[in-house]
């Protein structure tokens, strides 16, 4: 039986992976940045300009979202380290989609090469 590293292992060698030192010119380009992380994981901090589409529902979205319907769209995943946004890239391609990748290490090697983040700021209350 294969486990869930295992599945990620398999759609890394499928999909195409950014590295981070690559990450601002695919960012550039995009059409949409797509974080697929769960909503709780976005609204702590995400990309600038990025949407959120969890994993778990972003076959769903895509096919009920007439913006995001056009095969030559291109697109920049992003999860927490890589795993579900591999796995993201591979079902968008199996869907059809011509030009998908994937950011290297994800939003954590974001965060830790000081890359900027939109994070919510909290009413000050005074």
């Amino acid at each position: 039986m294969k486990t869930a590293q295992d599945l990620v292992m398999a759609a890394k060698a499928q999909c195409c992976e950014v590295p981070l030192a690559d990450a601002d010119a695919a960012l550039a380009a995009a059409d949409v940045v797509i974080d697929v992380r769960e909503p709780d994981e976005y609204a702590a901090g995400h990309l600038p300009g990025a949407v959120n589409l969890p994993r778990g529902l972003l076959e769903f979205k895509l096919s009920g979202s007439p913006q995001l319907d056009r095969r030559d769209l291109s697109v920049v995943l992003y999860c927490k380290t890589s795993g579900r946004a591999a796995l993201s890239a591979c079902s968008m391609q199996a869907m059809g989609y011509l030009n998908v990748v994937s950011i290297a290490g994800g939003y954590d090697a974001w965060v830790a090469a000081g890359k900027p983040v939109v994070q919510p700021s909290l009413p000050s209350f005074g």
